[in-house]
């Protein structure tokens, strides 16, 4: 896992990457968010999307609910970048579109898209 960086309007973001799943429970979720936070002194994370198991975008299983729940309660504001339209799911699709016009968790198609988003929210 890669963490680094990056001031836009004067907003500190922690940019995550790295090829391993890292995020596989809300634990491991809160843990990543802190490291960030510690390393980078920011609240704000953009993430590969490849950092997230498959079951964080089947919303049955409850896993991006509980972890989305964790950064909230955490004051983390967050964006997942990555390829959405192969997932077919109308509730997946739904959770994204009302997630993205909120201020708090974003679903973007690009790294820079997450950026931008946070630094407005």
């Amino acid at each position: 896992m890669n963490i680094e960086l990056t001031t836009q309007n004067n907003l500190s973001i922690a940019v995550i990457t790295g090829g391993e799943k890292r995020i596989t429970d809300p634990t491991a979720a809160l843990d990543l968010a802190m490291t960030a936070r510690y390393e980078t002194g920011s609240s704000r994370l953009a993430m590969d999307k490849h950092l997230f198991p498959e079951d964080f975008f089947i919303l049955s299983t409850d896993l991006a609910g509980e972890i989305l729940q964790k950064w909230i309660n955490y004051q983390f504001k967050a964006a997942i970048w990555g390829n959405y339209p192969r997932y077919t799911s109308k509730p997946l699709q739904d959770f994204i579109r009302e997630s993205n016009r909120g201020s708090d968790f974003f679903f973007t198609p690009t790294r820079q898209e997450a950026i931008d988003r946070l630094s407005l929210a």
